[in-house]
């Protein structure tokens, strides 16, 4: 699985935050690594610097393979907490999107079973 992260100008410590970060969605979406060829993050600041609260945004966006790229985004006050929700709620997209790929009603289908 490939990890891209991408800042706004505004976004300070760029080279510090790119390795925690890679780990951070790396353990963070582990379970699906097997399924996900690429994740793209944009991390941005709302106000540019000027203050204010859950202005940092993160857009996260994985490609599974097979089937269209899915994309979540989460606000905080910090870049630490946005992505941190963001890996989040991509967790349970992912988990939502592939499983119903793989189980229709929640359960194998009987073309699944293993013939007697």
């Amino acid at each position: 699985m490939r990890i891209q992260i991408n800042t706004d100008d505004n976004i300070d410590g760029v080279d510090s935050l790119t390795s925690r970060f890679e780990a951070e969605i790396a353990e963070g979406l582990s379970r699906f690594s097997d399924q996900i060829t690429a994740v793209e993050v944009h991390l941005s600041d709302e106000n540019a610097g000027k203050g204010g609260s859950d202005d940092k945004r993160c857009l996260l966006e994985a490609r599974p393979t097979g089937a269209a790229p899915v994309a979540v985004r989460h606000q905080a006050a910090t870049s630490d907490e946005a992505l941190k929700g963001a890996v989040q709620k991509m967790q349970r997209k992912l988990q939502s999107e592939l499983g119903r790929r793989n189980n229709a009603k929640g359960s194998p289908s009987i073309r699944d079973m293993d013939p007697l």
